[in-house]
């Protein structure tokens, strides 16, 4: 049975969260401290207040964790509310990397790993990172890993540089894959270890300049110079980096595509209402066929982008790994988002190109999400060796 209906509860939970980012979230967009690195950490903790005392922190994590144990359906109709607003997943603590960290270390990270990592992620007291991407490769193709780990005596030692750390700058949760050479205890290569920000050898090089500035703190330029890590720093198994990297991944590519779903719909809302009110021609702009015509494509890549992210969602909740889906998803969305903002802009004209509304930041923050977590011909390539690999029997 198929069955479109969204049910009573998420529709007062969504209706809810949309209110709050609405009404005190959005006054938030003119804060200096939202700054072309992003929101500072002193905007988040705020805005993390906020959603706290509207009870709105954290709320797709497991119940075990306080959350509402939201499934990725319920997500999709949740984080595009909250993605009304750039800020609203800064707030409710569902944005990146955080809650795609979160849901890794849910799932692969020990008891004892969680109380001291995780929690206090989950409570918005600490940020966290997934430190992988290289300058010299590693990103797209992770088998390119140059950060190496090796073991010396009750310790690793790893060294290495990476970049475009999103949210290095302060966070203390920290995720780093490293190729583990061999050693004595057995399985070596891509691994994930688990470590404090403020343990000595995390060298903060710099925060990159972006055009987008939408993740607190921006991106970072990192390097591991013999940070000294304990045996029980390993997350997970070693040699197992790239299929729990995969684990978090999949999911991860759908909550980006939710969150930017409400923003790419919000900007397409107040195009609607520029071409209602500005006349042209003796008439409203939008009654003219070459804006109508925008938005009605606007209409049609927004209704498509969301039935697209609740069926791949739906194949996770079925218990699928759902890369392919997840790949598709992502490919499409991506790039069918950036031209809704896109038509936004020539809607608005002159002012689209300014800051007299938020459609400009939207349009800018947007594009990079054609990049990360896989850019579009990676994910394209991907899908290519899927379909190749089928064979051509039924």
């Amino acid at each position: 049975m198929i069955d479109f209906e969204i049910p009573s509860d998420m529709i007062e939970l969504r209706d809810r969260v949309r209110a709050f980012v609405a009404t005190t979230v959005v006054p938030y967009e003119r804060d200096p401290r939202l700054t072309q690195h992003g929101p500072t950490d002193s905007l988040r903790e705020e805005l993390v207040g906020l959603a706290r005392d509207a009870g709105l922190l954290s709320i797709q994590v497991p119940e075990r964790f306080g959350g509402m144990g939201l499934t990725h359906l319920q997500q999709a109709v949740v984080y595009e509310a909250a993605g009304w607003s750039t800020l609203g997943p800064v707030a409710m603590n569902c944005a990146a990397p955080d809650e795609a960290n979160m849901y890794l270390l849910g799932r692969i990270a020990s008891d004892v790993q969680q109380k001291q990592f995780l929690v206090p992620v989950i409570e918005g007291r600490q940020r966290s990172v997934f430190a992988m991407t290289e300058p010299d490769g590693a990103g797209s193709d992770p088998a390119q890993l140059s950060t190496t780990a090796v073991v010396d005596g009750d310790s690793y030692i790893i060294n290495g540089r990476k970049w475009l750390i999103t949210g290095a700058n302060g966070a203390r949760t920290w995720i780093v894959m490293a190729d583990l050479l061999p050693n004595e205890f057995g399985a070596s290569g891509p691994t994930l270890f688990l470590c404090d920000g403020q343990t000595p050898g995390i060298e903060i090089e710099r925060v990159m300049g972006t055009m987008d500035r939408n993740y607190v703190e921006g991106h970072g330029v990192v390097r591991f110079n013999d940070l000294r890590l304990p045996l029980d720093a390993l997350l997970g198994d070693a040699g197992e980096a790239l299929r729990y990297a995969q684990v978090r991944l999949a999911p991860a590519r759908l909550t980006h595509c939710m969150r930017w779903l409400g923003a790419a719909t919000r900007a397409h809302t107040i195009a609607i209402e520029h071409a209602r009110t500005r006349t042209a021609f003796g008439k409203p702009i939008g009654e003219h066929q070459g804006v109508g015509f925008l938005l009605a494509d606007n209409e049609i890549a927004l209704q498509q982008c969301r039935l697209a992210i609740w069926h791949a969602c739906w194949t996770l909740d079925r218990g699928a790994k759902g890369r392919h889906e997840s790949s598709m998803v992502k490919a499409f969305v991506s790039e069918e988002l950036f031209k809704v903002a896109d038509r936004c802009v020539q809607v608005l004209g002159g002012i689209g190109i300014s800051d007299e509304t938020v459609v400009e930041m939207i349009f800018r923050d947007i594009r990079a999400f054609r990049l990360y977590d896989g850019p579009t011909e990676v994910h394209k390539f991907a899908i290519a060796r899927q379909l190749l690999g089928r064979g051509t029997g039924m």
